[in-house]
């Protein structure tokens, strides 16, 4: 039935076809910002891999010819954002997107509520790998976000049928990250 996967399905999907990898089947709260399982999504955990963004070289931003330059890379279990500025990071969690499923991210509310945004495109159906996170610091000062902890909170909806044509079957450009991935083009 189509909708929004509640927390059965969600398993269901994790431990048949391997949808989340490594999956935690309940809430980890004590001491940390929450991961796992959840009623109707899984809170994903933020990897100690980061890619702070700086302007030390003066590069430009280009999409289409991306500079690594622009980036300090740190490898922490604790990473400061600079004050309006972003990283990138990556989830612990492998994904991969069954063909009748598109998956949302939203941030979570512990640092929605520091002013630190998580932006993510939508998992489309097909698509697997590591999510690559963008963690925006809107904030005047400094922002701390932590490794092995959560970040954003992934919800699975299932279409009416599979798709047509999927991400895997047009070779997005993106399929199969591993790590933190950088803007690319597809030649």
């Amino acid at each position: 039935m189509p909708g929004l996967l509640p927390d059965h399905a969600i398993r269901a999907h994790a431990l048949g076809s391997g949808m989340i990898e490594p999956f935690v089947e309940q809430q980890k709260a004590e001491g940390m910002i929450s991961y796992g399982l959840s009623s109707y999504g899984y809170d994903a955990r933020l990897a100690p891999e980061f890619m702070v963004f700086t302007n030390v070289d003066n590069a430009l931003v280009d999409p289409k010819e991306f500079s690594k330059k622009s980036f300090v890379e740190r490898n922490v279990t604790e990473c400061v954002i600079p004050p309006n500025s972003f990283a990138l990071s990556r989830t612990v969690e492998y994904f991969r997107i069954p063909r009748d499923v598109l998956v949302i991210c939203l941030g979570k509310s512990t640092y929605a509520r520091c002013g630190l945004i998580v932006n993510v495109t939508p998992l489309e159906p097909g698509w697997e790998g590591h999510v690559t996170l963008e963690i925006s610091n809107t904030t005047p000062l400094p922002a701390k976000v932590y490794a092995n902890e959560g970040i954003a909170q992934f919800l699975f909806f299932k279409g009416s049928s599979q798709c047509e044509v999927s991400y895997a079957d047009r070779s997005g450009k993106y399929m199969g990250q591993r790590g933190v991935t950088l803007p690319r083009i597809k030649t």
